[in-house]
Parts: C-alpha cells; structure tokens; sequence
C-alpha cells in the first residue's frame, strides 16, 4: 500500500508535547505501514488508560490529560490512527474503512498486550472504540467518555450534517483554523501542531474520509459493530463510567450526548464543560482530575 510518512522536523519543539514516539511496523495486515502511538507511565502499571482520538486531531489531543494519568501512576498508551498523526498515511482515499481502523487498534491492544483498560475516547476514537470492548471485553475496565456517538444507520444530527458538508468542499482542510474556531483561546502554536502532520493535501486523505465514513445510513460498513456495541453498553457493561461533554459542540454536543448516556449501563451524570467545544480534551486536564476521583485511582 502507498502511504506517506510526515517528516519528523514537523513535529519538533511542539507546545506541551515531551513525549518520546514509539513505533510497530509489523501489525498482522499492516506490514510495512508504521503506527505510531505514546506509552508514557510506567510499563507495569496495574491500569491502562488507552486515549483514542478522531478527526483531524491525532494524539497531540491528549497532551493535558496525559500528565495528569501518569502522575497518579497509571500507564497511557495514545496512538495515531493511520492517516494522522506521526503514523504512516495512505495515499489512496479509498484504503480508509471503518475495519482499516478498527482492526489496526485491536492489532495494537493484542501486540502491547494492555489489560485492565480504561477507554478514553471522543469523535471517531469513540466511534470506533466503542465497539472494540463487546471483541474483548476481559480486557476493559473503565470508560471516559467524550464528545462522540455510536451510529447505526440513522442521522447524527444536523451539525454533522452540516460539517460533513463542509470537509467535502474543503479538500486541503486548513486544520489550524478549524482547531481555532471550535475552541477559539486556542493558542496559535497550538492550532498550528494540530496541522504539523500535514503538509499539504496529499497527506489528508484520512481528513477527506472519515466524515464520509460515519454509519448515517443503513447498510454501511461498521454497522453490525455499532449494533453489537449498543447492546454490549447497554446491557452487559458493568465497568465505572465517567463522561464529560463539551457544552459548546455543535456537531456531537449535549443532545447527541444525552441520548448515549442514556445507552451506556451505570452512566452518571456527565461533567458539562461549559467553555468546552467538540475538541473538549482542550480542557482536558481538570477532566483527567475529575475522573480519577470518581474512579478511585
């Protein structure tokens, strides 16, 4: 498969991102394409906490929630899906599936053999990620939840809609200023790391995708996943649950938020962030703070 690989000048002396890059270039169906994820804590720590990201962010999303998990302990493990980050990209839009994605992060959890997993998840890290727990359930333990649905067939919501539309007229998205306007104090340095991957249209082929990929219409594929996965949360789940909600998110905010709380076993009420966008983990480490309290770790 012909992918592109983001040159790592890109991603030196980024704000708030002293994190050492680990590589697999060996995943089952993946030889020769290099993923790249964090594992910052120490390797054996007794909790995992394993930090799924979407579009168009990459692990960089998690630089504020990270310290605040290893410094309570615990190991972190965040990968780039394969499209972003300092992970390879495909060059063809089309390699990018639900199952592309999906199966490499199963691959990675069997390769780094994490147990007593926490999902921390938000955007397509939750729409994928939560349907990877009903496969291989004996190795979660906890969920937070952030910003994200389970889509089986039917409409979102009419953000999505609407910001569907838009990525399709945006083939070379500026992702910096995407990132400024969901969260408008984002720094400038910020938003400019978010697009460190990327330098120009032809590394943004899994940008160009994922939207498309959202299981808005019956018969996509994901769907028979998505289905198991409401089932699985809703009656066989019996984990922690904390979940936070950017308040200020038109695409997957407290509408779309309110209808999984009320899918997800044992879910309590959620921590509104009111100054919180789609991208809530901006904000993320008084999140990180506010559920280790309520996990007890």
């Amino acid at each position: 498969m012909a992918a592109l690989r983001t040159d790592d000048s890109r991603f030196a002396g980024l704000r708030d991102f002293d994190f050492s890059p680990h590589y697999v270039e060996d995943l089952p169906g993946y030889a020769g394409l290099r993923v790249h994820y964090l594992d910052e804590g120490p390797a054996d720590a007794t909790e995992t906490f394993l930090c799924l990201h979407g579009q168009p962010t990459w692990s960089y999303l998690y630089r504020k929630m990270i310290p605040v998990f290893v410094a309570a302990g615990h190991r972190v493990i965040a990968p780039d899906l394969l499209g972003f980050g300092r992970s390879d990209k495909p060059a063809d839009d089309q390699a990018y599936t639900f199952h592309f994605h999906r199966s490499m992060l199963m691959a990675l959890i069997e390769r780094l053999g994490l147990q007593r997993i926490t999902l921390v998840c938000q955007d397509w890290g939750g729409i994928l990620g939560l349907t990877i727990p009903p496969a291989m359930p004996e190795r979660f333990a906890r969920l937070l939840v952030m910003n994200t649905a389970i889509p089986c067939g039917e409409p979102v919501s009419e953000g999505f809609n609407r910001w569907r539309a838009f990525n399709r007229s945006q083939p070379d998205l500026d992702i910096a200023a995407l990132m400024q306007r969901s969260q408008p104090d984002m720094l400038a340095d910020e938003a400019a790391a978010y697009a460190a991957p990327f330098p120009d249209s032809r590394f943004k082929a899994g940008v160009r995708r994922f939207p498309e990929l959202v299981m808005t219409d019956p018969g996509m594929e994901g769907i028979a996943e998505a289905k198991r996965a409401l089932e699985f949360w809703r009656d066989e789940w019996s984990g922690p649950t904390f979940m936070a909600i950017g308040m200020t998110d038109p695409v997957l905010g407290p509408d779309v938020m309110a209808r999984l709380q009320g899918i997800i076993r044992g879910c309590p009420a959620p921590l509104e962030v009111p100054e919180g966008g789609h991208f809530v983990q901006e904000k993320g480490e008084g999140i990180a703070r506010a559920a280790l309290v309520a996990f007890g770790l």
